[in-house]
């Protein structure tokens, strides 16, 4: 007999007596459990403890995944005809989808421009599975970022924000979102780059991106990348086609400085503040921490009025905890002209509580108070007007009374819009380009007849 045969006899013997041994001392209880058939975990048991397997990872998404909704689109899209005397077809239907991030417990959302453009109806379905119909209330199409609204019928959690500025590369980040439309996936890389210029073809491209090798699929644009910490550091936004592994995602503080004056536009819409802020990092032992500091307060302002000084840090804004400038807008959000709130501030190592009246726009700025007429009153003078504004209030030291208006007066145009509502004064006095109309031509009805003025309005 061969040796190499004799090892093979030798090794398969002390094998057999091994498993005799086992055997006998599990017989004994002097051994560990033998895992037979019988003996293995069943579906749902754990082989190891849970605590263990509860990773960094898993507990960054359980603090953010309730703060995530998938988004399911519909677009009408042109049917093509090849017969030239064919009548138009009817537009047919696409459907679509994305993510979005919550940002405030009553429903409003983040998510990218293009996961809204051209839409005709958004359904947003929520991680505890309701679904509801959404609205889009804001654009930023440079940015490609956009708001979105629901009307929960309870408060939503909102997505923990951090900052992109400290970002290492090697850095791990996960990607939530509806990934081809697979609800709530999750997918986990690294931080490939920082400030990437990207253009994905003629028509879009992005300054100063994150990229990351993070699974990111169509139907994850407008959903969160977020940090170990469970904290949102990007917006993602969009793939390299054709590639693996590279995915580019908008920088949270990109988005917070968007959503911010998206929401202060559209709040000052129909009330005013005259509070500039902005936000900061500042460097702790944690990191970088982001806080909220007064800019400068305007003249005259209800932020002058309460107290407001340039330097303060706020700290709450109407009983909204401050960390960004979206929730200043969020303390500040659908308060009514001549509500009160309250706003804490810190000052030089003290706290300040100070008392806060949101004005009306119109008041604030012109002194004058309007009240929409008939519209058969107006086009009795002139049919090619649709309505008017009474003046039915005036400050004799305001702007409007300096301007000629007198009570009674029935504004019909501002520049070179007509004044069939407030919100038509709103917009002119919002507009970004107002001082480039300075003096603003007015027409008024007074007596029978149109007339003309001018109103000087500062900013």
């Amino acid at each position: 007999m061969s040796l190499r045969r004799r090892c093979f006899i030798a090794l398969g013997l002390l094998s057999f007596l091994a498993t005799l041994y086992a055997i006998h001392a599990q017989e004994s209880g002097n051994g560990p459990p033998l895992l037979t058939s019988e003996s293995r975990p069943k579906d749902g048991q754990q082989l190891t403890r849970t605590g263990a397997r509860r990773t960094l990872v898993v507990t960054a998404i359980d603090r953010v995944k309730n703060a995530v909704v998938n988004i399911h689109s519909e677009r009408g899209v042109a049917a093509s005809s090849h017969d030239a005397f064919a009548m138009p077809a009817a537009p047919k239907a696409m459907n679509g989808m994305g993510t979005g991030i919550i940002i405030d417990p009553r429903g409003y959302i983040v998510t990218n421009q293009h996961v809204v453009d051209d839409v005709t109806s958004l359904r947003i379905r929520l991680a505890d599975g309701t679904s509801q119909n959404a609205t889009v209330i804001a654009r930023h199409p440079e940015l490609d970022l956009a708001i979105i609204k629901i009307e929960p019928s309870s408060p939503l959690p909102i997505m923990p924000i951090g900052t992109a500025q400290d970002l290492m590369v090697g850095e791990t980040v996960i990607a939530l979102g509806n990934a081809y439309g697979y609800e709530h996936t999750v997918s986990v890389g690294i931080v490939s780059a920082i400030k990437r210029d990207v253009s994905l073809n003629k028509d879009m491209s992005y300054k100063s991106l994150i990229q990351t090798d993070a699974c990111i699929n169509p139907g994850n644009s407008g959903g969160p990348l977020v940090n170990i910490n469970g904290e949102l550091v990007g917006v993602n936004v969009a793939i390299r086609a054709g590639a693996q592994g590279i995915g580019f995602a908008i920088p949270v503080d990109h988005m917070v400085r968007s959503v911010s004056e998206m929401l202060k536009a559209r709040r000052r819409s129909t009330a005013y503040d005259g509070l500039v802020h902005k936000d900061v990092l500042q460097q702790s032992q944690d990191g970088l921490v982001r806080k909220v500091i007064v800019d400068r307060v305007e003249a005259g302002s209800p932020a002058e009025l309460a107290g407001l000084q340039a330097g303060d840090v706020l700290t709450n804004v109407g009983g909204v905890n401050v960390e960004t400038g979206i929730d200043v807008e969020r303390g500040l959000m659908d308060r009514k002209p001549g509500q009160s709130l309250q706003v804490v501030v810190q000052r030089q190592d003290q706290e300040k509580r100070l008392q806060f009246v949101v004005a009306d726009l119109v008041w604030q700025k012109l002194g004058v108070q309007f009240t929409p007429v008939a519209s058969d009153v107006i086009t009795a003078v002139n049919k090619q007007l649709h309505g008017g504004l009474e003046v039915t209030a005036i400050n004799q030291n305001g702007m409007a009374a300096k301007s000629g208006l007198r009570k009674g007066d029935i504004l019909v145009g501002l520049h070179n819009w007509e004044t069939v509502s407030v919100e038509n004064v709103n917009y002119v006095l919002n507009h970004p380009d107002l001082a480039t109309f300075h003096p603003v031509p007015f027409f008024i009805l007074r007596a029978g007849q149109i007339r003309k003025g001018q109103l000087s309005i500062t900013q």
